[in-house]
């Protein structure tokens, strides 16, 4: 008989709570003790989990709908701090027990992670991480609300892109124009919600006996196989590799367009004056054709991409008071993905789809493990099957388009990889000043983005709008809802590329190498997943040089 109902409501504290009391109160004089002991904790764990899933999807698909940000906002201050409290407790069961070190090897990644949450738990924070929750919700409830008036009618920003990549350059400015002036329009709030995250994360760290939220947050995100210093170590390969490709590329940009410099609005636009490129009209369309591309690879992921629109697992249209962005949310009860995004018609779009269905994928894959834990495997991983599908499905892209266009599709996809790198490298570099200099000033915090934007950022003149500029942070949400999640991306971004290098070579083997990492889930660690699938984890100049080197090799075999 199963631990918990199918129905039990996980959002619910005094539904939940009677289990939480039976783990809590349990007598545990065996190691197979110990092991139903996890079972049955992963089982609560994933009905709570589904439900708070189901809670965050509905609060970013409806940030004005009261109902339902209330029930989410419920679940945060009446529910996730009653979590915290007994997991700290639960995990203690586990890592303290005698029989501990004689559990399966199975458990050695959970027993890790256990051990350095106990560490890191101090009661006082609870309190803490709840406000700070409570105000990334307002940020993307303001986010959620900007809109622009432009071409006659309402628009959101993710609406607004395609107007980017008119060949009117009139028209470009004017879209860049009304986004940023709108954006900025909330800056002032935005940088007081950002002033009170940092207070309140430093304030968590001290509290658990860090030095700063780096050093916090390196330990509750379980990065056991790099550190800070190889962060930057990153950050300057990337600078070393990329950023002379970048600045070749923009001035051939500014050249091409017959302009004394490159503005904002130029970043976009076909350099050969072709109109944007118009893969589909209709969210179905969208969703139809990676369909087929899927099953063109293999039956597998055709018919793994396919559930999701039957089990009605996607919202995917941009609208009104729906929050920016895009991402997929495993829902563990279900063993089913659920896919968010903003689509408007353009070839990001496309890449937004594969994206998240790379995370579907390995979510599907590793559905087959039984723990929770065992499923949810480290982000730097878990990119590389997001981002490794995007480049995978390099061949099929004439299911939206003409060859010619789909070569176009696909060597600005290729040098947006080589911009990709310093944005990512920005972000990192900008947490880590942020979060070791907590006492900063707002006119120091803006001096160090525009630092980090003469480094990293493209050839362009902001002139006109310093003050934009100044404030060009407050754009990027991870910075506000998952603070030090973003160097992922270029870790992950360097095993898409070994994974791509392979399918170069031999599609079969690079597909046998994908499901090969996938399906281990979080069974291994970091440095073994990459293993696993023939990846290297490495964050120097030659490593980091050799793969984007082989992207400037493909991009002279694609006519421009």
């Amino acid at each position: 008989m199963s631990f918990v109902p199918d129905d039990l409501d996980g959002a619910s504290w005094p539904a939940i709570e009677p289990y939480m009391n039976d783990l809590r109160d349990r007598t545990l004089s065996c190691g197979g003790c110990l092991q139903t002991f996890i079972s049955d904790r992963s089982a609560l764990s994933e009905i709570i989990s589904e439900a708070r899933a189901r809670l965050y999807i509905d609060m970013t698909c409806h940030t004005d709908d009261e109902a339902i940000q209330k029930a989410w906002m419920d679940f945060v201050e009446n529910v996730e701090p009653k979590l915290s409290e007994y997991s700290d407790i639960l995990n203690r069961r586990i890592v303290e027990h005698d029989a501990v070190g004689d559990l399966p090897q199975r458990y050695d990644i959970l027993v890790k992670g256990l051990t350095t949450d106990i560490e890191i738990f101090r009661e006082e924070n609870i309190p803490l991480q709840t406000e700070a929750t409570k105000l990334v919700t307002e940020y993307n409830e303001i986010c959620g609300a900007q809109m622009v008036e432009f071409d006659g009618e309402q628009k959101t920003f993710a609406q607004m892109a395609i107007y980017l990549e008119n060949t009117d350059r009139e028209v470009r400015e004017q879209a860049w124009t009304s986004v940023a002036q709108r954006r900025f329009q909330d800056n002032e709030r935005i940088s007081e919600i950002y002033d009170e995250l940092i207070r309140i994360r430093h304030q968590i760290a001290t509290n658990s006996g860090f030095e700063g939220y780096q050093q916090y947050m390196f330990a509750a995100m379980h990065r056991f196989d790099y550190t800070i210093e190889d962060c930057l170590e990153f950050h300057a390969s990337i600078e070393a590799v990329c950023q002379p490709l970048r600045r070749r590329t923009d001035e051939e940009r500014r050249q091409t367009l017959q302009l004394d410099a490159l503005r904002p609005w130029d970043m976009g636009v076909d350099i050969h004056g072709r109109p944007p490129l118009q893969p589909f009209t209709e969210v179905q369309e969208m969703v139809d054709g990676c369909s087929k591309i899927f099953h063109e690879m293999s039956a597998e992921l055709g018919n793994y991409f396919d559930q999701l629109d039957a089990n009605d697992c996607l919202d995917l249209d941009s609208r009104k008071g729906k929050a920016p962005g895009g991402y997929q949310y495993y829902l563990q009860k279900s063993r089913l993905p659920f896919i968010f995004m903003n689509a408007a018609g353009t070839q990001r779009n496309v890449e937004t789809m594969i994206h998240e269905a790379g995370h579907a994928f390995h979510s599907f894959y590793s559905g087959h493990l039984d723990l929770i834990h065992e499923r949810d495997a480290p982000i730097e991983f878990a990119e590389v099957a997001s981002m490794s599908m995007e480049l995978l499905t390099h061949p099929l892209w004439e299911e939206f388009y003409s060859t010619e266009e789909a070569d176009r599709a696909r060597r600005n996809h290729l040098e947006d990889i080589i911009a990709l790198m310093p944005w990512i490298a920005t972000i990192d570099a900008f947490q880590h000043w942020i979060y070791a200099n907590p006492e900063h000033t707002r006119e120091e915090r803006a001096q160090k983005w525009l630092e980090l934007s003469e480094r990293f950022g493209p050839n362009v003149d902001m002139s006109g709008f310093e003050d934009i500029k100044e404030v060009g942070w407050q754009r990027q949400g991870h910075l506000f809802g998952v603070p030090f999640y973003y160097v992922e991306y270029g870790i992950a971004q360097l095993g898409a590329l070994q994974m791509w290098q392979y399918h170069r070579r031999d599609e079969k083997d690079a597909l046998s190498r994908y499901k090969a990492g996938l399906e281990l889930g979080y069974t291994r660690g970091l440095t073994e997943l990459f293993e696993a699938s023939g990846l290297a984890l490495s964050f120097s100049e030659s490593h980091v040089g050799s793969l984007i080197g082989e992207i400037d090799d493909a991009l002279s075999e694609i006519p421009a």
